[in-house]
């Protein structure tokens, strides 16, 4: 075959509409032709790094890309712009504690016992995630990344349930639901009389201090992390405390939030000051994306972003109805975006539904990594979604509080609150409004089963409910 053959050939097959992946690997094998070069094999391009950024209490509309009238999202805003927004992601849960547990097992919450503390409170230092439990950082870990969190952890004090004991080499960062932005302290840190709080900024299993607003602390760190030099791919887990109570902003060290306590987590605050947060926690990202490119690191880095729940006082939650704390779709519904260049067509936005579990398995499966087999998965790979290659498709989603219950089939969505039960049709009513019950009983009564046999495979709701 002669070179000139050979070279068109390969051209042909380019001509294909075909991934960068694709390209480079087509690009390759016909210089290696023409060259008279043997082809063994396609070296594999390199595993992608993932970072994964979690926000607190970030209501559905609390980005200026999903809604928000009062202030501006710039880098989250361009951040989604660059990726697919999901318009149907979901919490696996409306509260801290179980949401968290959930992403880092990939599992439903209601498996494990921390899963079902909402959230994990002062006191409760017997419960934690189970040291022995495989993790997505122990998963990715054992595939040879590096591995770090930095930011809120919320499933257990003690070292045998923190984050070093489960696959993150290194985290930064608190161990409690809140701290305050500026002491970096907690009512719930362990030994904590409650006024003022216990000190709560660690540094792996050494309380630190450091002087500087907890966002930024964790911005730069991210930030830091990234730029180093290193020989294997990293999973980041940026897990932010913002824009939870206390409500303070970047420039309010001197507003007398000087003590953490239910006082100061329940008063205060105003919509300036929510922006003020969501500002910083915008900017800091910003950083933390620079420090990507700037590393060269931006095309072969999957980034995702969501919340751990619904917003609370100063979120805006439009069109849905409560907040966090119900199984409403305020209190569940969250932003989500994917990032990847290259990869993830741009400007793209799904109705596709998605919980907090999917991350995980998304997460494991384009890096390679697969699921203990005794600790199967309860979310779903979107990656096919995300690249374009599968249509949106119908889920079945559950949920369960020890004051409620709900599950979304389909467009259909149950739920059971204060003993009284619901049906809505999500597609013309998110705002949950108009209860179809009586209207569509056979819907309502499978929907109904569905949630019981799911629910019966959950460990007992500790109120009994």
């Amino acid at each position: 075959m002669s070179k000139t053959k050979v070279t068109v050939e390969a051209t042909a097959r380019l001509s294909k509409k075909v991934t960068r992946r694709e390209f480079l690997g087509t690009a390759v094998t016909a210089t290696a032709l023409v060259a008279g070069a043997p082809v063994r094999a396609l070296a594999s391009p390199p595993p992608p790094n993932v970072l994964f950024i979690l926000a607190d209490d970030l209501g559905y509309g609390d980005l200026s890309c999903y809604g928000r009238p009062d202030y501006r999202t710039p880098v989250l805003d361009r951040l989604a712009s660059e990726g697919m927004k999901f318009t149907s992601a979901y919490a696996a849960a409306p509260v801290c504690t179980p949401t968290r547990c959930a992403f880092v097992t990939g599992r439903h919450p209601h498996r494990l016992e921390v899963g079902l503390q909402e959230p994990l409170k002062r006191g409760q230092t017997d419960f934690g995630l189970p040291p022995d439990h495989p993790t997505v950082a122990s998963l990715l870990k054992n595939k040879g990344y590096q591995t770090a969190l930095i930011g809120k952890w919320h499933l257990g004090w003690k070292p045998e349930f923190g984050p070093n004991r489960h696959g993150f080499d290194e985290f930064f960062g608190i161990l409690s639901g809140a701290a305050d932005y500026f002491t970096h302290r907690s009512a719930d840190a362990p030994g904590s009389s409650g006024a003022g709080g216990g000190p709560d900024l660690w540094e792996n299993l050494t309380p630190i201090e450091r002087i500087g607003y907890l966002t930024d602390l964790f911005s730069d760190r991210a930030a830091e992390f990234i730029t180093r030099r290193r020989t294997k791919p990293f999973f980041l887990s940026l897990q932010y405390n913002a824009p939870h109570s206390p409500w303070e902003g970047p420039e309010d060290a001197a507003i007398g939030h000087t003590e953490h306590g239910e006082g100061a987590m329940a008063q205060g605050g105003s919509l300036k000051i929510y922006g003020a947060m969501m500002g910083s926690m915008d900017a800091g990202i910003g950083r933390v994306l620079q420090a990507l490119k700037r590393s060269q690191l931006e095309r072969n880095t999957l980034v995702i972003f969501t919340s751990d729940n619904g917003g609370e006082r100063y979120s805006f939650n439009w069109p849905f109805s409560f907040q966090k704390m119900y199984l409403w779709e305020g209190g569940i519904r969250v932003p989500a975006i994917v990032r990847w260049p290259g990869v993830v067509p741009p400007r793209q936005t799904t109705e596709q539904a998605a919980i907090t579990m999917d991350w995980t398995a998304t997460i494991l499966a384009v890096t390679g990594s697969r699921a203990d087999p005794s600790y199967p998965l309860d979310g779903e790979d979107l990656m096919a979604v995300c690249k374009g290659q599968r249509a949106p498709y119908d889920r079945t989603l559950f949920w369960r509080t020890r004051l409620r219950d709900a599950a979304r089939v389909g467009k259909w969505k149950y739920l059971k609150d204060s003993g009284k039960e619901y049906l809505f049709d999500l597609s013309t009513d998110p705002g949950e409004k108009a209860d179809l019950r009586k209207r569509n009983p056979e819907v309502f009564e499978k929907i109904k089963t569905q949630y019981l046999a799911w629910n019966a495979q959950m460990l007992p709701n500790p109120s009994g409910g």
